[in-house]
């Protein structure tokens, strides 16, 4: 039987790119819907490592199963037919954000993680009222698929999915869609990349940032645009109105 792992040292060494400790992060779900739920949650930074599994409350979407080998019976996760533990999925971001902490307030890395896997974490923080505690443990998110991008412009390559990076740049393959399997390959990559600490810190951004661009990017309909623009109005007038007035 597959087992939850939590392995965590004290001596957390920081990145020589970086003086922040990186913490690479994944998630397998049970879909790529907006309503999809957290099945496994894995972090890796150097030796330390984070691995748990989660039943989730909502169907498995077939295609989800066929590509990551999760499968839910009685209220039971299997992983390529064999059983594995699990927590539940407070349990699962407590502990994660237990680790984090641990780690000193690491900056957090995956790939493709700006328009997927953040959200998805947001919102399972947001169920639970985690979201101050999880983000008091971190120092924000990188996303390693813009990085990647910028590094390799000029390589030629026209796929820049994790599994296509790792064999392209490192020339191995690894069993991809597992969240462990896939935060150590994503941490050897990084390392062969080399990203400068200015290149990282262009693509830095925390949940809060990614809230305010989603709400910004959101269309709006011309009856709340036009109920937009009379609150708008309303408050340009109530600040005039308490403006204090220069003397003359």
């Amino acid at each position: 039987m597959a087992r939850n792992k939590i392995k965590v040292r004290m001596d957390c060494s920081s990145s020589s790119l970086n003086p922040r400790c990186t913490v690479f992060f994944d998630l397998e779900t049970t879909g790529l819907g907006p309503s999809c739920e957290i099945v496994q949650l894995a972090a890796v930074s150097g030796e330390h490592t984070f691995n748990l599994f989660m039943v989730p409350r909502c169907r498995m979407q077939p295609g989800a199963s066929r590509v990551t080998g999760f499968r839910v019976r009685r209220q039971r996760l299997f992983l390529h037919r064999r059983p594995v533990l699990t927590s539940s999925l407070r349990e699962a971001l407590v502990s994660f954000i237990t680790f984090l902490q641990m780690l000193g307030r690491p900056l957090l890395a995956g790939h493709n993680i700006r328009r997927f896997d953040c959200h998805v974490l947001a919102r399972a923080l947001d169920e639970f009222n985690l979201r101050s505690d999880f983000q008091n443990g971190v120092s924000g998110f990188v996303d390693t698929l813009p990085l990647a991008r910028q590094l390799l412009k000029y390589s030629g390559l026209q796929s820049f999915k994790q599994e296509n990076l790792v064999k392209t740049i490192l020339g191995v393959s690894y069993a991809a869609h597992n969240a462990l399997e896939d935060v150590l390959a994503l941490q050897k990559l990084y390392r062969a990349l080399t990203p400068t600490a200015n290149q990282i810190q262009q693509h830095i951004f925390t949940l809060d940032s990614l809230a305010i661009a989603a709400v910004n990017q959101a269309p709006t309909r011309p009856s709340e645009q036009s109920g937009l623009c009379e609150h708008l109005s309303k408050a340009v007038e109530i600040t005039e109105d308490n403006r204090p007035h220069k003397p003359l």
